[in-house]
């Protein structure tokens, strides 16, 4: 199967000329009847997309919408222009088992579709200029039973300059706002540009960035987007601290880890790209336990956030692991890629009722 994002082209060149394999057909997927589940307000066919990430401009988030992904969501993007890495981004990997902290993987023969992925790309982003109105018309051209949803984060300003990069955050989402998303997420959690040291982890800056952002959109739907926390606790307290003011957590990102190639040397090159993130099979592990963390704190808070799962989707089976895990809405990105049909399975394949 080719995949929507082709890894042998450069993220310009997707962003250019995809997407591409299905997601360049034409063809829709048609649902029947009326949507059911309930998303943050909005009525869906199904509790199923794809997170931000391979979606990366309206062209792309269109042919999901088409063939049948229900939440999808814009990748995220910035208040300036920001480069991506250079090529390649993304590579299969080989991965014994679970993916553990600090793990090193090995790039994989390229021969099929990989279970597991390390993808670098730095979250690039177009200017404002471009991206406002090309999620504008993303999210219009959404169907009956479906909703898009805007990502987006801050970008830092310089060394030390804290509030410059808290207004950021905020400034980055009156943008996505004034595009008329219904939705909008958070980004706290990507380990793709280089650093160990993700947001999700800072409880109290979060809490600050939230209670900025929530004053300047108002009522919109705010999703927090987070990593996998090592750390039980410091989970509880990050959940403490803004379950209230939030409407959704999805998590979770990818892991970083250190890629090699088949010498034991660094895969991606670049100072930046020591560790890349991992994402797929070897990561599904993880996503199912924040799920059952995620449910339980809200279980004990009493807080009513929706807790959006991803991580190693690839099969419909995977989906409802993450269901019964506590998801209320599933999202796949690896499996998505190399299997633009995913969202017709699960929808022929499993009840959400």
């Amino acid at each position: 199967m080719i995949p929507f994002y082709d890894i042998k082209k450069s993220y310009d060149e997707n962003c250019a000329q995809g997407p591409f394999g299905a997601f360049a057909d034409g063809e829709i997927f048609e649902d029947k009847g009326e949507p059911g589940f309930d998303f943050l307000g909005h009525k869906v066919y199904s509790p199923f997309g794809i997170p931000a990430g391979p979606l990366v401009n309206g062209k792309f988030v269109c042919a999901a919408l088409d063939k049948g992904f229900d939440i999808p969501v814009y990748k995220t993007v910035r208040t300036r222009v920001q480069e991506s890495h250079a090529w390649p981004n993304v590579v299969g990997i080989e991965a014994k088992g679970d993916i553990a902290r600090g793990a090193s993987v090995q790039v994989a023969d390229s021969k099929g579709a990989p279970l597991s992925i390390s993808n670098s790309f730095g979250v690039p982003s177009y200017d404002p200029a471009f991206w406002q109105e090309d999620m504008k018309q993303a999210v219009a051209y959404a169907k009956k039973g479906q909703v898009v949803v805007g990502s987006f984060q801050g970008t830092k300003q310089g060394k030390g300059d804290v509030e410059a990069y808290l207004a950021d955050f905020v400034r980055a989402a009156v943008l996505v706002k004034e595009t008329g998303v219904p939705i909008v997420e958070v980004n706290l959690s990507c380990p793709n540009e280089g650093t160990s040291d993700l947001l999700c982890f800072d409880t109290a800056r979060v809490k600050i960035i939230v209670e900025r952002i929530k004053n300047a959109i108002g009522d919109l739907p705010l999703i927090i987007k987070i990593a996998y926390f090592w750390d039980s606790e410091a989970l509880k307290a990050l959940i403490g601290e803004v379950g209230k003011m939030i409407q959704g957590v999805a998590a979770i990102n990818t892991i970083p880890a250190h890629v090699v190639d088949k010498e034991g040397k660094q895969a991606l090159s670049g100072k930046e790209r020591a560790q890349s993130g991992v994402g797929g099979r070897a990561i599904k592990w993880a996503g199912l336990e924040m799920m059952e963390r995620l449910r339980r704190i809200r279980t004990e808070r009493g807080l009513i956030y929706t807790i959006v799962g991803m991580g190693g989707v690839i099969t419909p089976q995977d989906f409802q692991a993450y269901r019964d895990a506590g998801a209320d809405v599933v999202m796949s990105a690896t499996g998505a890629m190399w299997n633009p049909y995913l969202a017709k399975e699960i929808k022929e394949a499993v009840s959400w009722a």
